[in-house]
């Protein structure tokens, strides 16, 4: 089930996407602080589901077709969370600048460094923040299905 919210979310925000492409700068920076706290939170369950994964692969036996499916898993669900930090924490960042966020979210939000080089295009963030947001509704789709076709082989 840990794996499961991940990907909800992350589907959450693919589907979003047909809609959110229409949207003016205005409007779409306004839209995107709507995502916290909510996303933020539950996004605390994608390095647990890596950690709870990485966990049921040393329960696989080795070699079987559950081991293989387990470590599919792993690794997608990896990946999404280094989409996160790779290419759409930076943007949320500066996206949030500016907001007003509580102590943790400040510091959630400092990590990973200062921005530096020219003002980014808004829609090139836009993109990079949308896009990434697919990719890792796959990779998590992946993960929960490798998950499940573990219980049952």
């Amino acid at each position: 089930m840990i794996a499961a919210l991940p990907m909800a979310l992350s589907v959450a925000h693919a589907l979003e996407l047909p809609g959110k492409m229409r949207l003016d700068e205005r409007t779409y920076r306004a839209v995107q602080h709507i995502y916290y706290p909510g996303f933020t939170i539950g996004g605390a369950a994608e390095p647990l589901s890596v950690v709870v994964t990485g966990l049921l692969l040393f329960l696989a036996p080795a070699g079987t077709t559950a081991f293989w499916a387990v470590l599919l898993a792993f690794f997608a669900l990896l990946a999404t969370v280094a989409i996160y930090w790779l290419a759409i924490h930076p943007v949320n960042k500066y996206w949030m600048e500016g907001a007003p966020v509580g102590a943790p979210g400040a510091a959630f939000f400092r990590a990973g460094g200062k921005r530096d080089g020219p003002q980014p295009d808004w829609t090139e963030l836009r993109d990079r923040w949308e896009y990434a947001h697919v990719a890792r509704a796959v990779l998590t789709s992946i993960g929960l299905l490798a998950l499940v076709i573990s219980l049952v082989v």
